[in-house]
């Protein structure tokens, strides 16, 4: 018989660690594994790609931060489907997932911790101090994110390291340059450099776009898209139209189609001042794009600097301006760091490895 594994979310918006339970869920075998989801808050467009694989989906539809109708309707569903184990993602899951598991006898527990979260506050350290000593395992993508919560009181035994999975490109790119420049009303001899991200403060865009402000300076060719939605997007596009004039920087907002736009890219930068394990880099380099990207950890699980692209202090805007330069200027020098960074995603992050790690664990843990 299949074991029954409940993944519970947040939402199935379009962020990292919806597109890892996504990956896993999908991915996993179906003859040994029944995997249903299990959605807190928002829906998304990952709920499609979960029913194209029969994957059961339930809204749980929780509306305040503390909402105990919510937290009665999760207890209900996870006492009908009866699973032999439970995943939770992020914060809001971790915290009503496990205490809800718990009280339905739940016996194995698995939580995600899928970023150095400096967000927390003391209260919400002390719920997954108490959740973690009640859990089979924690899963996180790097060894910075471990640290982060070891250093916060989380028992070291409990994490397991398993880095994100992402799809690698064997194949030429499918979608045409010129057309996609004439969409975005771009001229053909356009330099294209991606941010890709949600806008909020984490991200540092302010440095991404005094950046091309800078870089705007010497050359008109450059233009940076910055892809993605977020609470900052208004403040941002004000910010820009103080600043700079030239539109060379463009805000495209969500786009459901980054697959299509990302293989033009001529670099990708990374401004974050902390991250997880970036999956927007990852997809990067197995698109073989070089990387320009903060020295943080997690960035530095993936990117070689000088080799695959270059690692720069947070918030060193020259920094990031001198090496784009050497990408734009340089085409041997581009191609090499893609072809480099590629090997590198197919070598350590592919997604049959991330899932392979996942069964191995679940197998530990029953």
């Amino acid at each position: 018989m299949a074991t029954r594994i409940l993944q519970i979310i947040p939402t199935l918006v379009r962020g990292g660690a919806e597109k890892q339970m996504v990956m896993l869920a999908t991915g996993l075998p179906r003859q040994e594994y029944d995997v249903h989801v299990c959605v807190l808050t928002s829906d998304g467009p990952y709920h499609e790609t979960l029913q194209s694989h029969d994957i059961p989906v339930h809204r749980i539809e929780k509306t305040w931060k503390v909402d105990p109708f919510a937290y009665a309707r999760l207890r209900s569903h996870i006492r009908n489907l009866q699973p032999q184990i439970v995943q939770t993602w992020l914060f809001a899951a971790n915290s009503y997932g496990r205490h809800a598991a718990l009280c339905c006898g739940v016996k194995r527990l698995i939580a995600g911790e899928r970023c150095v979260d400096r967000w927390k506050l003391p209260h919400q350290f002390a719920l997954d101090r108490y959740f973690a000593h009640r859990s089979n395992a924690i899963v996180v993508p790097s060894s910075c994110v471990r640290d982060f919560y070891v250093e916060h009181g989380l028992p070291v035994e409990k994490f397991h390291v398993i880095p994100n999975g992402v799809m690698t490109h064997n194949g030429p790119v499918v979608s045409n340059r010129a057309k996609v420049l004439a969409e975005l009303k771009l001229p053909p001899d356009a330099k294209l450099i991606g941010a890709v991200g949600r806008l909020w403060p984490q991200k540092r865009i302010k440095d991404a776009i005094w950046t091309a402000g800078l870089i705007s300076e010497v050359r008109d060719d450059a233009h940076l898209l910055i892809i993605g939605d977020g609470p900052q997007r208004w403040r941002l596009e004000r910010f820009c139209s103080q600043i700079h004039e030239d539109n060379q920087i463009h805000f495209l907002g969500h786009r459901d189609d980054v697959p299509r736009l990302m293989p033009h890219f001529d670099c990708l930068w990374l401004t974050s001042e902390y991250e997880g394990l970036p999956n927007c880099v990852m997809e990067a380099m197995a698109l073989s794009i070089p990387v320009v990207a903060t020295d943080i950890p997690g960035n530095r699980d993936l990117v070689i600097s000088g080799q695959s692209g270059y690692l720069v202090k947070v918030g060193d805007r020259a920094a990031f301006a001198r090496f784009t330069m050497e990408l734009l200027d340089d085409a041997p020098l581009r191609n090499k760091m893609g072809a480099t960074g590629c090997q590198r995603i197919t070598d350590h992050f592919s997604t049959a490895a991330m899932i392979q790690r996942y069964e191995d664990l679940y197998q530990s843990v029953l």
